[in-house]
């Protein structure tokens, strides 16, 4: 990621969080709309796992400045979700809900160049994410 693309997906963050519950809520109503095969992995009430979600995506919007720090923390929650049955095609309905739920929650200030910024951001952070938790799948 470019430093300008870090500051773009930065600074939307910013101006996300002031409603970080709601946008989480949101995420996963978005989620569930998209690809309902995965509803199952959560409890009835997906309150808390909002609240998890929109401080642990804060600490890697933090982090993209320094890649190296992020990347294991990433790995690792990685990991821990295949026990949830988290799979790696599942990935792609999140990057979905991730972006719809920034361009509904920024509106007009959600430009092409912040979705190409969180796009990017996402699609490092989940090949990184993937490849720590199924690396026999990643092996040509």
């Amino acid at each position: 990621m470019t430093p300008e693309q870090i500051a773009l997906v930065q600074d939307s963050f910013a101006r996300v969080a002031p409603i970080a519950p709601q946008a989480g809520e949101a995420f996963y109503a978005r989620l569930f709309e998209i690809a309902p095969e995965v509803r199952p992995m959560f409890k009835s009430d997906v309150t808390e796992q909002a609240g998890k979600l929109m401080t642990t995506l804060g600490v890697v919007v933090k982090g993209l400045t320094d890649l190296p720090k992020i990347v294991p923390v990433a790995e690792n929650l990685a990991r821990g979700h295949v026990a949830y049955g988290v799979k790696p095609d599942h990935y792609a309905p999140v990057g979905a809900a991730l972006i719809d739920t920034l361009a509904a929650g920024l509106g007009e200030a959600f430009t092409p160049d912040v979705q190409a910024a969180w796009e990017e951001a996402y699609a490092t952070l989940s090949g990184v994410m993937i490849a720590a938790a199924y690396p026999k799948e990643n092996v040509a």
